[in-house]
């Protein structure tokens, strides 16, 4: 790329030739003085020309990329300000909305604790706190509580933190985790004796999500991030050493792949595992000889993805060598794993991909779909027979639970639907038998029946068949006038589930009705649906999701213009893209810390882990993909037309989508967009992709964006309505839920 840079005067709205703002926010300085007219900031146009293949693009927001250009945050405190004066009007509702997703939670649940030797560990949440508490028994459930880690204390004077990683030691006596405080996903290791309840001088700084401890609970193998954010080495620590002396055992340097160090099942091995984009390489390390040199299982070539686990004197493989476009499982002896030893135990079945394993002394656990539906299915390892664990809604989702112990016929298993809080199972691999261990409690009257999820296929404009997942209460009309909320994803072979939110609630007993577009991109229907809605097929995703919104139409779950559409990251663009092409179909769009740059992004070899992305969305330095790119990149294709009512999020830390994707994107369409509706960006500088950190946190980004949805659609109460929680009431937006009515009413007494 080459570029230079030249400056423009900045209008404000309905302003004409000649008439400059002062600064990007001194709409928003009017405001605060006066409620009257108010202005949306804008940001000054400073010219960059763009290169490449010969053609030039004019980018007037590139600047923004530049956090030491005192015009950056100021246009992003400006845009903030400006969100909030226009959402000023729904604070009320905002925090009805928070209080009543609140009354859902259980807020002192707990987890179901996993045995490891003679101890159980869990976490649980005290009422009211933000963050978890890591907890252990000695032998029993009723044994005393030994607190390991409380991060609310760590938490305490910060606006954001996270845990990454969580591990005791083999002998139970030391903990490593670690802590991120601003979102960026960089962390630093602390170790904790766990005995004497003392933490060792020694941290480690610059750390990503993996670490493995050895058999001598002495040693552990933790990942490191480059200088792109590229987790690309695995070190070696020993307690009481100085990390900085810490060495490498593993480097990467094909900047197409990271690392990450894995714990085999069996407390064997632990793999050191380089990953890209449908590629892996995997080494093992006997965790008895930490200080050994890794072992190649299988040297990593195009398109060969596999994963591990060792069962006795063997290998289990799940690859998708020789054309096993949906995976298969081999074997192959520990003395010699290499390709040509490999032995298909569970052969490759085109359309049912499978998705991972968890193996046991005696058995293998499987996950897969079929026909996009998720299943479960256990082989016995001494037997060979197998049988699948069956399920009966319609639609639903369902996890392997990786457990702490290797010698048990016990496999547990979490599942949920868009109608069943998520419940854990214990499951007995030989008498087949499941036992209820907890179920997440939803209060304030929660009742499942009152809600129905269905299954249908959308028509594809080139003749696909698309899953889409639906939700609404059972006494919901379809006669096209409920207002729809449609959620869809679609990238890096990544499914959206059919699980539980009871957020949900606060709109679905509104009148809103739920659906989630399972599009081209993801793997729900195997290697075929996801390599068909990337690369070169990209718009294979954005056309489905639009598909997807006029079947819903048809079907009389909405009409035209009655969608709310929500997307995040990679689903982001795929709003982007749909509020360029269909926007009429469309109320509002939600698109959180969205990927809408596209092009821009592709071509900056500064930013993190670009070149792991090639395989996703193809490199636009060759000419055809740049094209292509350039064909749907949201920010390249705004257009001077109307577009629905916008919110838009990101995080000034985001090392994945950075913060100049969802602002330069916000800027453009705020300048060419023909329409008054509403068009908000709110850039959270405490936190990255993730949002705010702790439960209550986040609850308040979703109480946002809700009651963002409702002022879309004219239900939020500040419309010039005399008694707009009566118009709602009215128009059967808050049936089955007088109580909470009576409450809003109450709360509410300024609407």
């Amino acid at each position: 790329m080459s570029g230079r840079i030249f400056s423009a005067p900045i209008l404000t709205a309905g302003a004409g030739p000649g008439q400059r703002i002062v600064g990007p926010n001194s709409a928003v300085r009017r405001n605060r003085e006066s409620h009257m007219n108010l202005q949306p900031p804008r940001a000054p146009k400073k010219y960059r020309e763009l290169a490449q293949h010969g053609d030039v693009r004019v980018d007037p927001w590139f600047w923004l990329r530049d956090r030491e250009d005192t015009d950056t945050l100021e246009y992003l405190r400006s845009e903030n300000a400006f969100t909030e004066a226009t959402m000023k009007s729904t604070e009320g509702l905002q925090e009805a909305l928070l209080t009543e997703m609140r009354s859902r939670m259980k807020e002192d649940d707990s987890s179901v604790p996993e045995k490891d030797g003679d101890y159980y560990y869990y976490t649980r949440f005290e009422a009211g706190s933000e963050y978890p508490v890591y907890g252990r028994r000695y032998l029993s459930l009723d044994a005393p509580e030994e607190i390991l880690l409380d991060a609310n204390l760590l938490a305490a004077g910060r606006t954001f933190l996270r845990i990454g990683v969580f591990k005791n030691s083999p002998d139970h006596q030391w903990l490593a985790y670690s802590v991120n405080t601003d979102g960026s996903e960089t962390y630093t290791i602390h170790i904790v004796n766990l005995v004497t309840g003392e933490e060792l001088p020694e941290t480690i700084p610059n750390t990503y999500y993996a670490l493995e401890w050895a058999n001598n609970s002495q040693t552990f193998l933790y990942n490191i991030l480059d200088e792109s954010h590229r987790p690309a080495a695995i070190l070696r620590h020993q307690l009481g050493d100085d990390p900085a002396a810490d060495p490498v055992v593993r480097h990467e340097s094909d900047p197409g792949f990271n690392l990450r160090a894995i714990r085999s099942a069996s407390g064997r091995f632990i793999y050191l595992v380089a990953r890209g984009n449908n590629k892996s390489e995997w080494w093992y390390l006997a965790a008895d000889h930490p200080l050994g040199e890794p072992i190649l299982i299988a040297p990593r070539r195009d398109g060969l993805e596999y994963d591990v686990a060792d069962h006795g004197d063997r290998f289990l493989i799940l690859h998708n060598g020789n054309g096993a476009n949906d995976f298969q499982i081999s074997a192959a002896p520990v003395a010699s794993p290499g390709p040509e030893n490999w032995r298909d135990i569970v052969a490759h079945q085109p359309g049912r991909p499978l998705r991972g394993m968890l193996a046991f002394r005696d058995h293998l656990a499987i996950s897969y779909r079929e026909d996009g539906l998720p299943q479960i299915q256990v082989i016995d390892l001494t037997g060979g027979h197998a049988h699948t664990i069956g399920f009966e809604e319609e639609d639903y989702f369902v996890r392997l639970q990786p457990g702490r112990e290797w010698d048990t016929n016990v496999l547990r298993f979490i599942y949920s639907s868009m109608t069943t809080p998520p419940t854990v199972f214990d499951y007995d691999m030989n008498t087949r038998e499941r036992r209820l261990l907890h179920q997440t409690e939803v209060l304030s009257g929660f009742d499942s029946k009152n809600y129905v999820t269905r299954r249908l296929w959308a028509p594809g404009q080139d003749g696909s068949r698309i899953p889409v997942t639906v939700l609404h209460r059972k006494d919901q009309a379809l006669d096209g006038a409920s207002p729809l909320y449609l959620s869809g994803y679609g990238s890096y072979g990544g499914a959206m589930e059919a699980d539980f939110n009871s957020h949900r609630l606060a709109l679905l007993d509104r009148g809103f009705v739920f659906a989630i577009a399972h599009l081209r991109g993801g793997m729900e229907l195997g290697w075929d649906w996801y390599a068909n809605g990337k690369l070169l097929q990209k718009k294979n995703t954005f056309t489905d999701f639009i598909d997807c919104a006029e079947h819903l139409i048809r079907g009389g779950y909405t009409s035209a213009g009655n969608i709310v559409a929500e997307g995040g990251s990679a689903g982001g663009l795929v709003m982007g893209v749909a509020a360029n092409w269909r926007p009429e179909l469309f109320k509002a769009i939600v698109a959180r810390v969205p990927f809408v740059d596209v092009l821009n992004t592709m071509l900056d070899h500064t930013l993190p882990m670009i070149s792991l992305e090639y395989s996703e969305w193809g490199n636009p330095n060759h000419q055809e993909y740049y094209e292509y790119i350039k064909s749907y990149s949201p920010y390249d294709n705004v257009q001077a037309q109307d577009y629905p009512h916008m919110l838009i999020t990101g995080g000034l830390n985001d090392t994945r989508t950075t913060y100049w994707e969802p602002a330069k994107w916000a800027a453009r369409l705020r300048d060419l967009k023909t329409d008054q509706n509403l068009l908000l960006l709110r850039i959270d500088f405490e936190a990255g992709h993730g949002g705010a950190s702790g439960r209550f946190g986040r609850l308040k980004a979703v109480a946002l964006e809700y009651a963002f949805i409702l002022k879309a659609f004219g239900l939020d109460g500040v419309a010039g309505q005399s008694d707009p929680v009566d118009a709602i009431d009215r128009a059967g937006l808050l049936r089955g839920a007088p109580g909470w009515l009576t409450w809003l009413k109450a709360r509410l007494p300024w609407l």
